[in-house]
């Protein structure tokens, strides 16, 4: 930025002979170059040789005007021992510590035998809070004089040091001081620098709010008096300290300009650049106009510091690319701009301020309002920022008052309580990105959508033709009742209603079964409206629990508790239902009692009102956790049975005598409604008509829910005759994602019960105009679609459930086994035999799936397996069910096969959930609040009981790429053409034009391209690593921050000093490594004891933030 704003600039030394602080200290150099191009005058800036006594006399050696004081005044003042001699001599008050300078350890430790702790280290030549250490007890006073010297001689080139007693709360007043060469002084008012950390101002404030002006008066009349005792030229700063009882003490003079000089301009109206060179030039302050009667001052002004630090992580500085740089303006809004631009590279060598943003206003309010609406205008992306700190603090009640102190930062940990920018459009991008130069990596996705237009919502008419305003959702349906009379008086209106209920599964179950699953919340969102007009009559919408759950996060990076929340403000009408898979939640093994408990509570204050309860293997006491999950959290408990086999085939062991009695057991449990879950299709219409006679004769009272798949071709017929055997509701899906493995048509239905006593109370044209809108999405995720051709009647053999089938082919494919999927079905039906002829749904319909696939991959016949199971590594879902891990089956479990299989492990005879631990949701949110940050809500702590690995990724990815539920599902899966135009609603009253403008050739030596886009009329750049590029690129392993033994590097930069070895054996807190960046020393240090492996840097290194270091074996 300098070099674009100088008229000329010129390179130090030559390229690669210093470093970048040593070209900054590289005085003779600098001196030889302004020489050479006719320079008349030097201006050192803020720091580096602005306070070298040495320099100055050299750039007045070689006939040059140094814009500063004289040498002599540097070494009296910029010496903080002789400055305080300086001080004594003139009788201002200052703080007790060290005569003069030291450099040995001894002689701190002599001092703090006498004077005590807590002590301030300081570095004697410079400021800036490098070589700066405040020490409280003696344990840590070596390390800390260590640090101070080492910092202080890195920086300033030399390491002496002296030391203070350290002041508690004390306010830090400075003082502007000009003078000319003539001998007269100005004071231009104080500043209160009291916001402070690692003793480097972050908020400035001028003039000192609260100060009395008795003590204002003296600090100023002190300071003047100071600096005329040394015959002071040309700007400096007296700086003072103002302990709890206004009681003052000189510390130091800094004999240059500050960098938040600015905020006394403001106040004042005085340039003080201006002034220096003008001073350097000659020019007297009377000349200037610069006498102490002329100078007053207006109102206040307030300068935060925003630089490139993550307050989160200890202020580490960050370093990469600036991506998005758009800066704030206004009435009394002045930026001081350093590298702050987009493009710009931000390195660990130079300091990590970007711009100073200085308010000014007609009172400190005034002021700080304007600071935090410039705060909030800012908007930096590609590297952390600390605006959200400053944002944090600046409404912090002590900062309104204006009662700050220098350690308020630190003594105020709400401070860090931070709410930051979400960076959504930037995230967004990066995605977009992605897609753009990799393609969708969405799974199990094959090729692009074959529908990429917009969709055509459909308009309803009512019986006069007219149409009917789906603006906002319909009130009249069933859930109207459902909140008056709570589940009982549902359940018992269900019963009374004349006619014949559907409950429509295309939200879950139809897409699940032809679609992957992969069907998005945005789209079901967008006919949300319109369905709670033209299905108001329905039973329920299932739309939520089941795969849904886990899909959602782990390939539609999307919150599955954000979705049902969104569809039940959409849709407040018709109950909502969700698969509850017992005591398993919706996980795939069980889980103790109260996360059952916990997740159904959840579940149902988010928006679910029926509540489908099944067992896998139909174990009435995995049941009845479920059930009674449900009744504690006051939703309609739908008590279910899982229809297998063939009831009307007399070999097979589950007959009608079998469903009953476990009826009477669900009825026992006091269940809302009875549910049937035909989830293979396998119930013959005979069969319905029986088992629902038999059921509807026993039980006159009970609601009766039948769910079928129509894999067979038989499910319309299935449905009619459950309707008429006596079932109150049936499901059905819509016509466009109906039959084979999901539903049965929904029309198809409608139509065979109409003329009968069982109608539905549905409008058809209104159902086959919603229809035309699933018809199109069904194109639109054509890349997910299983092409099942037709009816399977070879499901009455395998008995493979709809919901299973086409991801088993899905599977099949994905391990090498689809050209032997035939083989893999019949293996199915030999697996199944092998375990026991079992009920198959999630999860033993996967234990059947897996050793079916584990037979055809290992080409092993039923009788192998039978016969070497005490020796084949069979899957684990497999030695799960035979454990007893998902409960108890019908009949027992197949012995000698089940002992053989296991080979001693153990097997349990009761359900598993009464041999798990409770779990301690306390502390399950403190340590994902540790791992992904505040605030955790109970359904994270759900989501994650659920699915831990699944959500820690979920989580991961939007951390990366933000939240894509608000993408359009053609943009999610495939990348827009250059040119195209789109737009992205990110939240009400915010949209994103978007248009992606180009794609950039291949970098050879990162791998990487540059993807531009328009956004919003401003164009924006993002990087992406291209997946298909082979380059050779040697980088550091990253450690993960969620495993303890792995040290990463806290930031970039280089690791001047390694305290360890391979082997070494270390405690918790001991020193591993120092690390400098930015000019500043941090300790890298054990976070356990145990012993050093795998270390991964030497001496000298340079390392990225997060960097492996090494790894520590616990002891």
């Amino acid at each position: 930025m300098h070099r674009q704003k100088a008229d000329e600039a010129y390179v130090i030394g030559k390229r690669g002979q210093y470093t970048p602080v040593g070209a900054y200290l590289a005085g003779d150099e600098i001196i030889k170059i302004a020489v050479e191009h006719g320079a008349q005058m030097i201006h050192p800036g803020y720091g580096f040789l602005s306070e070298n006594a040495e320099f100055a006399r050299k750039v007045e050696a070689a006939g040059l005007i140094f814009i500063g004081p004289s040498p002599e005044v540097i070494d009296a003042l910029g010496d903080k021992v002789s400055a305080r001699k300086i001080a004594i001599a003139a009788k201002v008050p200052v703080v007790p510590g060290t005569e003069g300078a030291v450099e040995k350890f001894e002689e701190v430790k002599k001092f703090t035998d006498e004077y005590g702790f807590p002590i301030i280290i300081k570095a004697a030549y410079g400021g800036g809070g490098r070589g700066m250490r405040v020490v409280r007890d003696e344990a840590s006073l070596k390390e800390s004089f260590e640090r101070a010297t080492s910092e202080a001689k890195s920086a300033f080139g030399n390491g002496t040091v002296f030391v203070e007693r350290f002041l508690d709360k004390p306010k830090h007043i400075e003082v502007q001081l000009l003078g000319d060469n003539h001998g007269n002084i100005v004071h231009l008012y104080e500043r209160d620098c009291s916001v402070q950390r690692r003793h480097q101002k972050v908020v400035e404030i001028a003039p000192a709010k609260d100060l009395p002006t008795e003590v204002r008066d003296a600090i100023l009349a002190d300071a003047v008096k100071l600096a005329k005792s040394v015959n002071y030229r040309n700007a400096g700063t007296a700086e003072f300290l103002v302990d709890q009882q206004n009681r003052y003490y000189f510390i130091e003079i800094n004999p240059r300009i500050q960098v938040e000089h600015t905020i006394t301009e403001e106040i004042t109206g005085i340039d003080i650049v201006a002034a220096q060179i003008q001073i350097a030039a000659g020019a007297t302050l009377a000349q200037l106009g610069l006498t102490q009667d002329r100078i007053t001052t207006r109102g206040f002004a307030i300068q935060c510091r925003i630089t490139t630090e993550d307050p989160a992580k200890g202020f580490q500085p960050d370093t990469g690319k600036i991506e998005v740089y758009r800066s704030a303006g206004g009435n009394g809004v002045r930026l001081d701009g350093g590298n702050g631009f987009a493009g710009a590279v931000i390195t660990p060598h130079y300091d990590s301020m970007l711009v100073k943003c200085t308010c000014q206003g007609s009172t400190y309010e005034i002021a700080r309002r304007k600071v935090l609406r410039a705060l909030i205008e800012f908007r930096i992306r590609g590297v952390k920022t600390n605006i959200p700190f400053l944002a944090s603090l600046l409404t912090h009640p002590t900062f309104i008052e204006g009662n700050c102190w220098t350690t308020f930062i630190d003594d105020t940990p709400s401070l860090f309580d931070l709410v930051g920018s979400q960076n959504r459009a930037q995230k967004l991008l990066a995605y977009l990105g992605d897609v753009a130069v990799n393609g969708s990596s969405i799974k199990g996705q094959v090729g692009e959508p074959k529908f990429k237009g917009d969709f055509i919502i459909p308009t309803l008419l009512d019986e006069n033709g007219k149409k009917i305003d789906t603006s906002s959702p319909c009130t009249k349906g069933w859930r109207n009742i459902l909140v008056e009379k709570g589940p009982k008086g549902f359940a018992k209106a269900v019963r009374e209603y004349n006619g014949c209920l559907l409950m429509d599964t295309t939200w879950r179950d139809a897409h699940q079964s032809l679609l992957a699953t992969r069907v998005r919340t945005i789209d079901l969102l967008n006919i949300a409206k319109e369905t709670s007009h033209a299905l108001s009559n329905l039973y329920a919408l299932e739309c939520w629990g089941g795969a849904t759950f886990d899909v959602a996060m782990r390939f539609l990076y999307e919150d599955p508790w954000d979705r049902i929340r969104k569809i039940k403000a959409a849709v407040p009408n018709i109950p909502l239902q969700m698969l509850l898979r017992g005591a398993n939640g919706v996980a795939y093994s069980s889980l103790p009692d109260n996360a059952i408990d916990h997740f159904v509570d959840q579940a149902k204050k988010a928006g679910v009102d029926i509540f489908r309860v099944f067992d896998a293997l139909n174990d009435i006491n995995q049941l009845e956790v479920g059930v009674k999950a449900v009744q504690k959290a006051g939703g309609v408990c739908e008590g279910t049975v899982c229809y297998s086999g063939d009831m009307l085939n007399p070999k097979k062991k589950y007959n009608l005598e079998y469903y009953l009695d476990l009826v009477d057991k669900l009825v026992a449990l006091d269940i809302d409604v009875l549910g049937i879950k035909d989830m293979a299709g396998v119930l013959k219409p005979h069969a319905a008509t029986l088992l629902i006679g038999n059921i509807r004769k026993k039980y006159p009272d009970l609601p009766i829910h039948v769910h079928t798949h129509d894999s067979a071709g038989t499910g319309v017929a299935s449905m009619v005759a459950c309707a008429l055997a006596g079932a109150d509701a049936v499901d059905a899906a819509t016509d466009s994602l109906s039959g084979m493995t999901s539903q049965p048509s929904i029309n198809a239905i409608i139509a065979s019960l109409d003329g009968t006593d069982k109608q539905t109370g549905l409008n058809p044209a209104h159902v086959r105009a919603l229809d035309s809108y699933w018809a199109q999405l069904r194109l639109l995720y054509s890349p997910f679609e299983a092409h099942l051709t037709g009816p399977d009647p070879a499901i009455y053999e395998h008995e493979i459930p709809g919901g299973q089938l086409s991801n088993l082919l899905f599977q099949s494919v994905s391990v090498g086994l689809g050209a032997q999927w035939l083989e893999t079905k019949k293996a199915y039906e030999q697996a199944n035999a092998i375990l026991g002829d079992i009920v198959k749904v999630t999860p033993t319909s996967k234990v059947v799936g897996d050793l079916a696939q584990f037979m055809v991959s290992n080409k092993l016949s039923p009788d192998d397996v039978i016969a070497r199971a005490g020796e084949l590594d069979f899957p684990g879902s497999v030695l799960e069910f035979l454990e007893g891990l998902m409960g108890q089956p019908y009949g027992g479990f197949p012995e000698p096969f089940r002992t053989n299989a296991l080979r001693g492990r153990r097997k349990l005879d009761k359900r598993p959930g009464l041999f798990l631990e409770p779990i301690d949701f306390a502390k399950v949110k403190k340590e994902l609040a540790r791992k992904f940050g505040a605030p955790v809500t109970e359904c994270d702590v759900a989501s994650y009981i659920m699915y831990p690995k699944v959500f820690e990724d979920y989580k991961k990815f939007v951390a990366k790429f933000g939240d894509l539920s608000v993408l359009p599902t053609k943009y999610f899966l495939s990348k827009p053409e250059i040119g195209e135009e789109f737009a992205v609603e990110l939240e009400k009253g915010k949209v994103l034009i978007l248009k992606l403008l180009a794609v950039g050739p291949l970098s050879e030596n990162t791998g990487q391209r540059e993807v531009f886009y328009e956004m919003n009329g401003e164009v924006r750049q993002v990087t992406v690593d291209d997946k298909n590029a082979s380059v050779e690129n040697i980088s550091r392993p990253k450690a993960d921050p969620t495993d303890s033994s792995q040290v990463g590097a806290p930031m970039a930069g280089v690791l001047v000093e390694l305290r360890v070895h391979e082997g070494s054996e270390v405690k918790k807190g001991d020193p591993l490594a120092v690390l400098s960046a930015m000019k500043m020393e941090m300790v890298i240090s054990a976070p356990h004891n145990g012993k050093v492996s795998s270390l991964m840097v030497r001496e000298g290194d340079s390392v990225d933030g997060s960097d492996l270091v090494c790894r520590i074996t616990r002891a």
